[in-house]
């Protein structure tokens, strides 16, 4: 335990090494062992050179751009990178520099929502496999989610359904380039065409890849348009902190054009105090992820983000022909891009078990539960850091299957899989959850990582309301202050 507010200050010193010894325990950020959370270039020097240029803009105040010119020169130069990257001939976007994806996407909502007055009730359509951020903008906008299924076989949006779902008081209509989950770009051109012939707005999230799709397609991959190219997007959101390779905490969030994006902001005179106007969420936000952001990228450069693409490339061909090389286990889609994604038909082989085993060798990934007629599977997420490690994981992940056939699937009592399988979300109590982590093993934290299996294979068998409301109630449990 760290006491934040100790009776007299600690030395400076001993506060870093507090700080170190709790970072110790963490999954590794760099290395190229971890699949996910993380976006490792690989370069020895960016670390350090983003560290400092976070220093010096970390108590820039971006509540107000007049006062700060440095802020504002900054931010305008990642929103120009952006737009010089996912414009058209005929598309010089505008845009915004928010905190992260999810603050991107629940704007690009709030655009939508709010250029439709008219509307009471609005709503947006989005394929199954949208980021889970449009539901959160969904929840806090109160926008109607309309999640259409995608196609089973591909994993793609499928646009004569989605096209079926739009009705007058939908106002926005979303396509991914790719879905996290899987890495498969939607048919972005068809969706556009829906909303163009529609009269509502289409936003193309981009977060994921929408960095790394063009250089790749300069290395030439096949890479279908998805950007502002396509005409009737009307806006794309894309996260510097991912392929962009900075450090955490820098999205952008661009409009086709300023009458677009002018529904975006937020401002309010009618009290005594400065007047608000503030383009995202929060109102004071730091200067330094901007910062950090725009060192990283102007020491990178054009030329370096070509030669990452490339070892990004080169390391996903590696992956993907390692998993096909192992019995039991298939793609899920294409790796295509910059992620593989697979799953098993070896009723002897349990996924879950497979994840905990290859965590145990060293190689972090992340398991994804089964939903609706998509199979539970195995997601990666490879960046340029993953090259130099990427010969080592074939034959570490061929013995971690052998490992978990010898293994087997986690048990769990027949009576506890049926009681949550049968369970409805109103029917979990702290006290329930609490003794469902009890008796899985869980009630300390540094025994979960070794319990993955037994969590993900009962959260497999609960519906995906049960799931939320197990994990809302369970993260309640360990975000809580120890005396």
């Amino acid at each position: 335990m760290i006491n934040a507010l100790p009776p007299r200050g600690v030395p400076a010193e001993q506060v870093l090494a507090e700080l170190t010894r709790l970072r110790s325990v963490d999954l590794p950020t760099h290395g190229g062992t971890l699949f996910s959370y993380v976006y490792d270039s690989g370069e020895p020097d960016l670390d350090a050179l983003a560290q400092s240029a976070h220093a010096l803009s970390s108590h820039v105040n971006g509540l107000d751009p007049t006062a700060f010119p440095s802020l504002l020169a900054t931010e305008n130069a990642l929103v120009a990178a952006a737009a010089e990257l996912l414009g058209g001939p005929e598309a010089r976007p505008v845009g915004s520099v928010t905190s992260g994806g999810t603050e991107s996407i629940i704007l690009a909502v709030k655009a939508a929502r709010d250029s439709r007055p008219e509307v009471s009730h609005p709503r947006m359509v989005v394929p199954g496999t949208a980021h889970a951020a449009f539901a959160k903008a969904a929840s806090y906008l109160r926008v109607e989610l309309d999640s259409i299924p995608v196609d089973p076989r591909t994993l793609m949006a499928d646009p004569s359904a989605m096209a079926e779902a739009v009705t007058a008081e939908t106002v926005l209509i979303v396509a991914s380039a790719p879905s996290y989950a899987h890495g498969v770009i939607d048919p972005v051109s068809d969706i556009a065409a829906i909303a163009a012939a529609a009269g509502i707005r289409c936003h193309v999230d981009a977060c994921f890849g929408g960095w790394i799709l063009p250089y790749l397609r300069r290395l030439g991959v096949t890479v279908p348009d998805f950007d502002f190219t396509v005409e009737g997007v009307t806006s794309v959101s894309v996260d510097l902190h991912k392929y962009a390779y900075c450090p955490k905490g820098t999205s952008v969030l661009l409009h086709r054009d300023d009458r677009l994006r002018i529904s975006q902001y937020f401002g309010y005179a009618d009290w005594p105090g400065y007047t608000m106007v503030n383009s995202g969420i929060a109102s004071t936000r730091s200067g330094g992820p901007i910062a950090a952001a725009v060192a990283t990228m102007r020491h990178i450069g054009d030329d370096g983000y070509l030669r990452l693409a490339e070892r990004t490339r080169r390391a996903v061909e590696q992956i993907a022909r390692a998993v096909t090389t192992v019995d039991g286990l298939r793609l899920m889609a294409p790796a295509d891009y910059m992620v593989v994604c697979f799953t098993s038909d070896d009723p002897d082989l349990d996924l879950f078990v497979l994840a905990d085993e290859l965590a145990a060798a060293g190689w972090h990934t992340q398991p994804q539960l089964p939903f609706g007629d998509i199979d539970a599977s195995i997601h990666l997420t490879v960046t340029a850091a993953v090259e130099p490690t990427a010969h080592r994981f074939a034959a570490a992940l061929r013995d971690a299957v052998d490992a978990a056939r010898r293994r087997g699937r986690p048990e769990l009592p027949s009576q506890l899989t049926t009681m949550v399988a049968a369970m409805q979300p109103d029917q979990l109590t702290p006290q329930l959850v609490g003794g469902l982590a009890a008796q899985l093993g869980l009630t300390d934290p540094d025994s979960i990582a070794g319990n993955m299996a037994a969590v993900n294979g009962l959260l497999a068998v609960a519906s995906p309301r049960v799931r939320e409301r197990l994990l809302v109630e369970f993260v309640s449990l360990l975000q809580r202050p120890t005396s």
